[in-house]
């Protein structure tokens, strides 16, 4: 009981750190760069921010393995979405792996670009605002864990 409780804590705070920080970037320096027109003060937080995001987002991904685990979600029943909790975990990971091929495109593609000069700003707006979309997606999703599932 109290190891499944500090990995829920975990689990929870690092879900504040994930989803506060894109709801502060969405809310309050997404609209700043739009309307100055400066790519850098996203590009700013975005340096600020990521190696406290990423820290966040592993321990998401530990503590949320090590959750379903615990529930006695084996790896093998991930996407059988049998059971209740099962269906939770689930898609979890399927909006996890959504998350991260939108985290892949941003570095890999988007981000690049803006710093070599490229100053349009709304596809990086699209990723943020999906990132923040799924991360608040993913919090309602674990929430039903509490009345069993889905």
């Amino acid at each position: 009981m109290a190891y499944h409780h500090i990995l829920l804590l975990l689990h929870l705070l690092a879900a504040t750190i994930w989803v506060g920080g894109h709801i502060l970037l969405l809310a309050c320096y997404v609209p700043a760069a739009l309307r100055e027109k400066n790519k850098h003060i996203i590009l700013d937080f975005e340096k600020k921010y990521e190696k406290l995001g990423m820290g966040a987002l592993l321990v998401l991904v530990g503590s949320g393995i090590a959750m379903a685990i615990d529930y006695g979600i084996a790896p093998t029943d991930w996407f059988s979405f049998a059971a209740p909790v099962e269906r939770v975990v689930s898609l979890k990971l399927l909006l996890l792996l959504l998350t991260l091929l939108l985290a892949l495109s941003a570095q890999f593609n988007i981000i690049p670009r803006l710093k070599a000069g490229n100053n349009n700003l709304l596809p990086l707006l699209y990723h943020i605002m999906f990132v923040t979309a799924l991360g608040i997606l993913m919090l309602v999703i674990g929430s039903f864990v509490r009345f069993g599932g889905i």
